[in-house]
């Protein structure tokens, strides 16, 4: 006990015990709560770094770039040249869209179009619409509404039209025959004389070509106070309603008699002293009643062509405003222009052209029927302006050269003579390098600047269809001759060596005018390869099939066109042409400017796009 009372004793004279015992008590749960804080963080969890999935991007095959050499002179047209090709685009185009045939020959083959594809192209209308015109429905009256055949005469067809006139052009009453799904829009109506039946193939139906009717539905609208009246006649059937009311009948006639034809547009006359006294086509046209339109005011219209016997076809209709002189033709009677809602496309000029008597009817400079003018730009005629090929310097043969070991210098190739490349400075002395102590680059310009010599054909294959147009029982004419060519181009090396770099053969297929002296770029076709032993070091490849009529029209005057021509190329990669074959020394001459022409255009013998020459008048 004594030794107890003495420590409390001792314990006294600091502090208080329970306050000692706090402290203590405090420091122990300090020091506790730290421990379990940095066991905390060191225990906790480490985060793994899961990297994301490698996006897969395409690769680009990369590619040495391509120095372009300028052009030397025109070469003379030997079997074997080396020139350089400036790669023009080719403008307008026009032209469905054509494949080859080059499957399992080692290379690939593409077509030349020369401008977007807005659908054919044809007479009686395009195949889409532009916004500003008539919207065209063709209809076979010898067939019902589900295609059958059914009979048809033709003084039972111009009686349905007549009623089908008389009723207010219902289409309820001809809904029971047979109406294309096809439409074609077409912005103007100049149809000179052709064959009928290309007013059903336009349509994409395979049908004779009589007893047919195309009905246009549109708007008639200008952008200034107008007066004009129609001119028009139709072979067989011309009607033009505005507003409901039928304005012009230029249906055919017999020397202004009424016939069974001209009666489908009823009792309709014209008022003007003009009216029978001028031929368009192969009869006289008819005037129609003056019409007045205010600025911007859109009004209906109609207009029915159509065929009865079979044959011949026209629909011509031209436009006369008030006030206005024209020129005067050896008929004396005015050349109208042709009635447009847009100024035609050089390829509709061309097919318009090459059937329209020259001077009845001016397919440019009239007035455009829209809701607005466009500055500086009426329908006028194209101008064509001769181009003259591009005359680049001389090829330099001077070539900088890289040895294996990286030194450079400059010489002239001369040629390759037992392994090794003769080479000369420029002061005239001469090295012999074996080929292995050249750089990669150097040695394939060498194999570039030393391609085989290649035989080239150029292949025209024919085929018959003498049946493919229909013809009438009421109208029996002599038939067209129509034929299937394809073309195409052949090459096979006939120099020994290997060439393992790719080349590409071109043809160009040139066709002439029946009626006069122009010539057409038919077809335009291209394929590559690379002449292997696999492929026999050869290459062969074709164009699809290309429809060619030839028929006599109405005024004895024959009318169509023929293969007359052919110029094969070849290139190889850096765009140099290495070898041709001309039919006709001019092609080669003017390579240039046929590059630029689309396929179906006109040209002269310079290879600059001209107009089709135009059948010569018979009936005045």
């Amino acid at each position: 006990m004594k030794r107890l009372s003495k420590k409390n004793k001792k314990v006294t004279k600091g502090m208080p015990s329970a306050v000692v015992l706090s402290i203590l008590i405090h420091v122990a749960l300090f020091l506790l709560a730290g421990m379990l804080v940095v066991f905390t963080v060191v225990k906790k969890e480490e985060q793994k770094f899961v990297p994301p999935k490698a996006v897969e991007r395409p690769k680009m095959k990369l590619r040495k770039p391509k120095v372009k050499v300028k052009k030397t002179s025109k070469p003379k047209p030997t079997t074997r040249i080396v020139t350089k090709v400036n790669r023009a685009s080719m403008p307008d185009i026009q032209l469905p869209e054509m494949s080859g045939m080059g499957e399992g020959l080692g290379g690939g083959i593409g077509g030349f179009d020369m401008m977007p594809d807005l659908g054919e192209v044809t007479i009686f209308g395009g195949g889409q619409s532009i916004g500003n015109d008539f919207v065209g429905t063709f209809y076979d009256f010898k067939r019902d509404r589900q295609g059958n055949f059914i009979s048809m005469s033709d003084r039972e067809f111009t009686d349905r039209l007549a009623k089908f006139v008389k009723g207010g052009w219902r289409a309820l009453d001809i809904s029971r025959y047979y109406r294309s799904p096809k439409t074609l829009y077409a912005t103007c109506f100049m149809i000179p004389p052709t064959l009928s039946s290309l007013g059903p193939r336009a349509f994409g139906e395979d049908t004779g070509g009589w007893t047919w009717m195309a009905l246009y539905k549109g708007k008639l609208v200008y952008p200034e106070d107008i007066r004009f009246r129609f001119w028009g006649f139709g072979d067989d059937i011309l009607l033009v309603r505005v507003n409901g009311k039928l304005v012009l009948n230029g249906c055919w006639h017999d020397n202004g008699a009424a016939t069974t034809i001209s009666l489908i547009g009823g009792n309709w006359a014209s008022t003007s002293s003009d009216d029978l006294r001028f031929y368009y086509g192969n009869n006289r046209a008819r005037v129609g009643d003056w019409i007045e339109l205010k600025a911007g005011e859109m009004v209906d219209m109609e207009v029915m062509i159509g065929e009865v016997p079979g044959g011949i076809f026209s629909s011509m209709l031209t436009v006369q405003v008030d006030g206005v002189e024209y020129p005067k033709n050896r008929q004396n009677g005015p050349i109208l222009p042709m009635f447009a809602t847009a100024e035609p496309s050089r390829e509709l000029q061309d097919i318009i052209y090459s059937t329209l008597i020259e001077n009845e009817a001016a397919i440019t400079n009239g007035p455009i029927f829209r809701d607005y003018m466009m500055a500086s730009r009426t329908n006028q005629m194209q101008e064509v302006v001769a181009e003259t090929p591009e005359i680049a310097d001389e090829i330099s043969k001077s070539h900088v050269w890289t040895s294996a070991d990286g030194k450079r210098f400059e010489a002239e190739y001369v040629s390759v003579i037992g392994g090794k490349a003769v080479l000369k400075t420029s002061r005239g002395k001469q090295l012999k390098i074996p080929m292995a102590r050249l750089s990669v680059e150097d040695r394939e310009y060498i194999e570039l600047i030393n391609p085989p010599q290649f035989s080239l054909d150029f292949v025209k294959l024919s085929d018959s269809q003498s049946g493919r147009y229909k013809m009438s029982p009421f109208n029996p004419t002599a038939p067209p001759r129509v034929n299937d060519f394809t073309f195409g181009a052949k090459a096979k090396q006939r120099s020994a060596g290997e060439y393992n770099h790719q080349l590409t053969i071109e043809y160009f297929a040139i066709g002439k005018e029946r009626l006069g002296d122009k010539y057409v770029l038919l077809d335009r076709q291209s394929s590559t390869f690379t002449p292997t032993k696999e492929n026999g070091r050869s290459h062969s490849f074709r164009g699809e099939p290309i429809e060619m009529i030839e028929y006599m029209n109405f005024d004895n005057q024959q009318r169509g066109k023929r293969p007359d021509g052919n110029l094969v190329i070849i290139t190889d990669e850096r765009g140099q042409i290495i070898q041709y074959s001309a039919s006709k020394s001019w092609l080669w001459e003017h390579i240039e400017n046929l590059k630029r022409l689309p396929v179906g255009a006109y040209m002269d013998k310079t290879c600059i796009r001209a107009y089709p020459s135009s059948p010569k008048p018979v009936n005045w």
